[in-house]
């Protein structure tokens, strides 16, 4: 129990804490939260610490980065099939935002074990593996969490390696069903696997528009001036390119129908698309030291989360690279062919390079009544509980955040 001095002016909110693959965010049940969509994105910004006009967190639960500026919601679940909802949050760290368009594919590999943990999922078995079955409320798809499990507990240790985390953990497997389009985006939101984009002081841009897993642009890294084997701090350091990157995205948004303006995109946007550079596999050192071979990938990539370069790639942006390097005609189809000859047979996963090493993921597409789509695209994470107990936030929030209506 937390000393009454300390609770007294705050509210103490149950939460978890919690790493999902690459990333980490704040787990909590809406039951915790307000059921005021704008009190509680208030409520949820104070706990990770934003709007921060130093970009550090230094008053909140939040890491500063696009990968640790999370949280997520998860509560059971009324749809036939689905033991929990998983609604995901981006919060921005300079400003008042939080960006409920789009999927997180690392934190997703912690809802099931967040999910055991609350006791949320009904008949789980005691030994073996827990099958938790999620809808993923931002983008309504589904995915199947598979959880090891022994004495009734989530197995957290482990000897699987993910490439951008420091220590082994259990393997958990991430099965996203129908990952390709949404009932308003098809899998190709412009009806075309590669086309030339307007974009206003760059001119025209070769780009492929995905709608799979997140909404995702890829662009190849040649085109910014890239050789694709640069690294996150040398990256970041370019606001030069960086603006480059967002005008990109954000024109990207408003063709694929998502935004009526790049302006809209960029400031209530900025989670979703996510934008992807590509480059043909090619030797290179990894964050870590590490020297990655060519031959040990398909497909180089660097992508952009919250206007900065991921230290390594989101899930959900693995899930968009298997699902299009799939699809022919697409810039990832184009480079992956080029770089070994052929395409990666139908089924065999796709091997990333990025910085922080290497990612994979297996996906097939087809084509019905002319249309392509995605039955289901294969992720491997891993999950870790940090912390667990409550987060205290002001009281005064509850007096003084104004009501609106939003749309989650």
């Amino acid at each position: 129990m937390v000393d009454s001095v300390f609770t007294a002016p705050q509210r103490a909110l149950a939460a978890l804490y919690m790493r999902g693959g690459t990333s980490k965010g704040v787990f909590f049940e809406p039951r915790h939260l307000p059921a005021d969509p704008a009190l509680r994105d208030a409520v949820l910004l104070r706990a990770v610490g934003s709007p921060d006009p130093y970009a550090r967190h230094i008053d909140g639960m939040g890491g500063a980065t696009s990968s640790t500026s999370k949280v997520v919601l998860v509560s059971r679940s009324s749809r036939p099939g689905c033991d929990v909802d998983y609604l995901f949050g981006a919060v921005s760290i300079t400003e008042p935002l939080i960006d409920w368009s789009g999927n997180c594919g690392n934190l997703s590999a912690a809802v099931g074990p967040f999910a055991l943990l609350r006791g949320l999922v009904d008949g789980a078995p005691r030994n073996g593996m827990a099958t938790v079955r999620i809808w993923q409320a931002n983008i309504g798809k589904r995915i199947t969490a598979h959880v090891p499990v022994a004495d009734g507990q989530v197995v957290e240790d482990g000897d699987y390696a993910l490439d951008g985390v420091a220590f082994g953990s259990a393997e958990i497997r991430l099965d996203f069903h129908d990952p390709a389009g949404s009932a308003t985006q098809p899998l190709l939101p412009t009806g075309l696997a590669c086309e030339r984009l307007q974009v206003p002081g760059l001119g025209e841009v070769k780009v492929s528009c995905i709608n799979a897993g997140n909404a995702t642009v890829l662009v190849r890294a040649a085109r910014l001036g890239l050789a694709g084997t640069e690294l996150p701090a040398q990256l970041n350091q370019r606001p030069d390119l960086l603006a480059q990157c967002e005008a990109i995205r954000a024109h990207a948004a408003v063709r694929m129908g998502l935004a009526t303006s790049a302006e809209e995109a960029t400031q209530h946007r900025p989670a979703t698309p996510k934008i992807a550079l590509l480059a043909a596999p090619a030797a290179h050192a990894c964050s870590d030291g590490r020297t990655l071979a060519a031959h040990d990938t398909d497909l180089l990539v660097r992508m952009l989360s919250m206007g900065a370069v991921h230290h390594a790639v989101p899930g959900t942006g693995v899930v968009a690279l298997a699902v299009a390097a799939a699809l022919p005609g697409t810039l990832a189809h184009q480079i992956a062919h080029l770089a070994h000859g052929a395409a990666p047979p139908p089924g065999q996963p796709l091997r990333l390079g990025h910085p922080s090493g290497r990612a994979s993921a297996g996906a097939q597409v087809r084509q019905v009544d002319g249309a392509w789509v995605a039955d289901t695209a294969t992720l491997s994470r891993s999950a870790r509980c940090l912390m667990r107990g409550e987060v205290l936030v002001p009281e005064r929030l509850w007096h003084t955040a104004p009501a609106s209506p939003a749309a989650h």
